[in-house]
């Protein structure tokens, strides 16, 4: 039997054209980076009830709220149950829709690779405006009152990354910040605080002397009054990055991903979701054309995204 699967696990790989960096399960014959939809049509899913989940940053159960007009909205334009799910960590997020349990999702910009590669996610939609899609900066706070004016006064301090994955909360500073003359763990010392929201609230309190957050989760904290406008000082701000990627799993049915990409596409955002999010429309993406500068800032860091790096920074919480 042993022999049969070794077998049977080799022909499936030799019959792939492509894999790239995509895990063993899937493959990629046209290139575009992201898991091919299967061509056995047993093994295509078109569940009655299908699960979303955004992101993991701050309480859960606000995000639930801003998305309850849209869960309602999909369920009716798809013709099915659709419920929300909270999740608390990117590895749960992208363990969930590798099992199956997962059928569309928001994830993180820098998670999203190991979703593509692990998962078998297909990133297809991403918040925007009539100017386009909507973006983020990664922005270096420390408390206002602090005697911090640099990042070279950074120096031997305690500073917050969110998680080995985050985009711009680790793998952007770890690529972005030796040309400024600073260096993550060599030049400062590096705590993980799992998420933005506690990288900020870590700051203000003083639990860390600084954090490399995303923009946009400090602006929402910002407008809920989580934190104030004068709370914090800003060291440094990055170039413009992608927001979170929307994504359904490879492996529905190709009508279902079509009709799922439609009523992306067609809803319009309510003003209190807009506000919460930002961006005001869902616009299509591409991963491989959307997700390069993400990718590169990725490679700089010497970061990759395969399974044996994703465990191995799941070790590091």
């Amino acid at each position: 039997m042993a022999l049969a699967a070794a077998s049977a696990a080799s022909f499936a790989q030799d019959n792939c054209a492509n894999r790239g960096d995509l895990d063993s399960q899937f493959c990629d014959a046209n290139k575009d980076l992201v898991a091919d939809t299967p061509t056995d049509a047993k093994k295509l899913k078109d569940p009655s009830t299908l699960v979303f989940a955004f992101t993991p940053v701050e309480d859960p159960s606000i995000y639930e709220k801003l998305f309850r007009p849209f869960m309602g909205h999909l369920s009716q334009c798809v013709g099915k149950k659709v419920v929300f799910f909270p999740v608390q960590s990117n590895a749960a997020q992208i363990e969930a829709m590798r099992s199956g349990r997962l059928h569309i999702a928001a994830f993180s910009p820098g998670p999203v690779n190991f979703a593509v590669n692990l998962a078998g996610a297909v990133p297809f939609a991403i918040r925007g405006n009539d100017q386009g899609p909507v973006g983020m900066n990664l922005k270096m706070i420390v408390q206002k009152g602090s005697s911090y004016q640099k990042l070279d006064d950074l120096k031997g301090k305690r500073i917050a990354h969110t998680s080995p994955s985050s985009n711009s909360g680790n793998l952007a500073p770890r690529a972005l910040f030796p040309k400024l003359g600073i260096t993550p763990d060599k030049d400062y010392k590096v705590v993980y605080s799992g998420k933005h929201d506690q990288s900020i609230l870590g700051v203000k309190t003083g639990d860390y002397d600084a954090a490399p957050v995303a923009s946009d989760v400090l602006q929402h904290m910002t407008d809920r009054g989580v934190v104030g406008k004068d709370d914090f000082r800003v060291l440094y701000t990055s170039e413009m990055f992608p927001t979170d990627a929307y994504a359904f799993a490879y492996n529905l049915a190709p009508a279902l991903q079509e009709k799922i990409k439609g009523c992306f596409f067609d809803y319009k955002v309510p003003a209190e979701m807009a506000k919460g999010l930002g961006g005001d429309r869902f616009l299509p993406i591409t991963y491989k054309k959307d997700w390069q500068l993400v990718r590169d800032v990725a490679q700089a860091s010497g970061e990759s995204f395969t399974r044996e790096a994703f465990d191995k920074a799941a070790q590091k919480k």
